[in-house]
């Protein structure tokens, strides 16, 4: 991009036509470029004016303007009035703030047109096709679905590293418009229904989501799920036991779904403890017996075999009728010193127990993993109301910890990161209009007017049933600076009246007569531009729409306090000896 820079004798005509096309804006003097200081545009009357010109004056801003100079003058006497709603305005956004009436989650849920849902049975069993059948049948039977796939174990690329007992589906859904009325065109309202119908598989855990989005909450918490409660410790089966403890704790909390625990334990285990009385008698040792049982059940390397370069071991070990079955294992004959044959049966104890299946580990410590969803509620709330209760219903042993991962970590680490840059930006702000008004007293008002913006975005938030997440946080940040331009606007114009010699109250009244019209320009031009996207629930407007709500309705709530509520604080605050700018001698004048 090019910029170029055209210097204009004061004299030539072409600056006659600036100058007369300045003159129809309300830009004031010191914000003009050099060149629009010159005479009489009588060029411009001239070329495009032949036949006259006349200025026309806007009725309606006639009107909107002398009813805003009694008011104003009436907010001037009655302080108390305006300033007593303005801290009402004030307590009001931090109730909306700090109540958690609004809620809270990290990021809107962008819809894509389809679900991806996962069971996930027990390790052991081994029926996992004929069951995905059913389940697929059952999801297709919904006339809302228009295509519905289904996987069982891992893929062939083996990129997930899961078994026969884990199926996945991928269903495709028609628009919200085709739905049929039950629904009311709710996604949740769907998935619940559908929920029921599955859930009358037995023996399955269910988990509802999307397709990208499944992928993406893997990769946050490391388990198939919205969120995750990770307990951390060593011992296995003291793992799931607290697992299925916070399970039924969580039960309880309204709004929490598709609930289920990753089951550590599963496998089938053949665990031959060897009786060291038992093995003394016979005068064996307990890794002579342990040696036998290797050999016979697992095999030994006698030798390898040489085939060029390639190696490979030769190992021995006992046929497969001899070793399949507890049984004959029972029956594996060791020689003892003595000569006799000595059945293992005789010299250990043999229990078939469950052991792990799959042991998840992170952080060089194994964990159980709780997976569930926040569905018809507020992610921040159901989860830390989750929190609340396991904390006080479950008590976990010495060295083991418990942490709640997945989108809600998310959430907090984002809060914790706008809580640092909300409150610099505000100082940078206060910092860079300190600079411009060479006072402490005309920034701190400014600075007042600002926090008086964030009340509508949270009413409008609360009025649309909208979640606060990082997309409205932004659109706060934005909210701040069209303040800013607000209140630099009034209280400059009010400046310079006071510079030309006005009273206080005459200056603080005029001078904010004189910018209502361009701050509703302003504030308008915004809220009509954004109110599309605020409206709109089309696909893809979701992470959209909490940012243009905020600013709509921050913009609206804003001019009503601004307009009132800052003439009136400068008039209250404002002294004879105020740092004030050098007067302007061409200055727009209000009527």
């Amino acid at each position: 991009m090019y910029i170029m820079c055209i210097a204009i004798p004061p004299k030539h005509p072409v600056a006659s036509v600036i100058g007369f096309l300045n003159g129809m804006t309300n830009i004031p003097k010191r914000s003009r470029p050099g060149y629009s200081r010159v005479g009489p545009p009588k060029l411009v009357a001239a070329l495009l004016f032949r036949r006259g010109a006349s200025e026309w004056e806007n009725p309606v801003m006639r009107f909107l303007t002398s009813r805003y100079r009694a008011a104003v003058r009436w907010c001037i006497r009655e302080r108390w009035v305006p300033v007593s709603v303005g801290l009402l305005a004030f307590g009001a956004m931090l109730y909306l703030a700090t109540s958690g009436i609004i809620g809270s989650e990290f990021l809107p849920h962008l819809d894509e047109d389809s679900l991806w849902v996962c069971g996930t049975f027990a390790p052991s069993t081994g029926q996992g096709v004929r069951v995905a059948n059913l389940a697929r049948l059952a999801l297709a039977s919904f006339p809302e679905a228009i295509i519905v796939t289904s996987q069982v174990g891992r893929p062939d690329d083996g990129t997930d590293t899961t078994g026969f007992f884990n199926t996945e589906f991928c269903v495709d859904l028609k628009p919200k418009e085709q739905w049929r009325p039950v629904f009311h065109q709710d996604k949740e309202e769907l998935i619940a229904a559908m929920n029921r119908e599955v859930e009358k598989i037995p023996g399955a855990v269910w988990n509802f989501s999307q397709p990208i989005a499944d992928n993406m909450e893997e990769a946050v918490s490391g388990v198939k799920g919205q969120l995750a409660t990770k307990i951390y410790g060593d011992d296995l089966r003291t793992l799931e036991d607290k697992a299925d403890e916070v399970m039924r704790v969580m039960r309880t909390v309204p709004g929490i779904e598709d609930l289920g625990v990753f089951r550590l334990l599963g496998q089938p285990n053949l665990n031959v403890q060897v009786d060291r009385q038992q093995a003394a008698r016979f005068q064996l040792n307990v890794a002579d017996i342990q040696d036998a049982v290797q050999t016979a059940v697992g095999g030994n390397a006698l030798t390898q075999v040489l085939q060029g370069e390639q190696r490979y071991d030769l190992v021995a070990r006992y046929l497969e009728p001899y070793r399949d079955t507890r049984e004959a294992i029972a029956n594996i004959r060791l020689l003892s010193p003595s000569g006799e044959r000595v059945s293992l049966a005789q010299l250990s104890k043999i229990q078939m127990r469950d052991g792990g299946s799959e042991i998840y580990r992170e952080g060089n410590q194994r964990y159980v993993a709780v997976k569930y969803s926040a569905r018809g509620r507020d992610l921040g709330s159901t989860v830390e109301e989750a929190i609340g209760k396991v904390g006080k219903q479950v008590q976990l042993p010495r060295g083991y910890h418990i942490k709640w991962e997945g989108e809600y970590e998310s959430e907090k680490r984002a809060a914790a990161r706008l809580a640092i840059i909300v409150p610099l930006t505000v100082l940078i702000i206060f910092v860079i209009l300190y600079t411009m008004f060479k006072s402490m007293k005309w920034a701190s008002l400014i600075i007042v007017n600002v926090m008086m913006t964030p009340l509508g975005g949270m009413a409008a938030l609360l009025v649309t049933h909208t979640h606060f997440s990082v997309s409205s946080g932004i659109g706060f940040l934005a909210l701040f600076g069209v303040s800013v331009q607000t209140g630099v606007i009034m209280l400059e114009y009010i400046n310079q009246r006071r510079a030309r010699g006005h009273s206080i109250e005459e200056a603080a009244v005029e001078g904010a007569v004189l910018r209502l019209r361009p701050i509703m320009v302003t504030s308008l031009v915004a809220t009509l531009g954004l109110l599309p996207a605020a409206l709109s629930h089309a696909i893809g407007s979701d992470s959209q729409r909490p940012f243009a709500i905020v600013i709509v309705g921050g913009l609206i709530s804003g001019l009503l306090l601004s307009v009132f509520l800052l003439p009136t604080l400068y008039a209250w605050v404002a002294r004879e000896g105020d740092v004030l700018p050098a007067p302007e001698t061409h200055l727009e004048e209000a009527h």
